[in-house]
């Protein structure tokens, strides 16, 4: 059975910027960042607070891959306690959103989208 989720992978198309925009620009926290001998990186981020869920920042390496970039029509989801206040706070920061944050029936979000395209909803959710 599986008991939960682990870590989630994002392509990018430079990892040591993807680094920068998801610690500086979103405030998460570098987890992880070592070179396998063959020369792969690994490298995670994860929300403070919360280290047993990591994204994987895996650099794009084929022509396939490059293509997906922004194009995948998966979306991550993060969670916050006010929405409209991390929005104004990450707003600040460049993040780049796709909107303003909207009142829905299970809370408040707005989507926004990382260096590549690559998109993500901030949600405040309903208690």
């Amino acid at each position: 059975m599986i008991k939960k989720f682990t870590h989630v992978t994002v392509l990018v198309k430079d990892i040591d910027e993807a680094l920068h925009f998801y610690t500086n620009q979103l405030g998460l926290k570098k987890h992880t960042d070592v070179t396998m001998p063959d020369g792969f990186r690994w490298t995670t981020v994860c929300a403070q607070g919360q280290e047993d869920f990591e994204l994987v920042l895996t650099q794009a390496s084929t022509d396939q891959e490059r293509a997906m970039i922004g194009a995948a029509s998966s979306v991550g989801g993060l969670e916050t306690d006010d929405c409209r206040k991390t929005f104004a706070e990450l707003k600040k920061r460049g993040v780049k959103f796709i909107g303003e944050p909207v009142e829905e029936v299970w809370g408040v979000g707005v989507m926004f989208e990382d260096l590549y395209g690559n998109k993500f909803y901030l949600n405040q959710p309903k208690h």
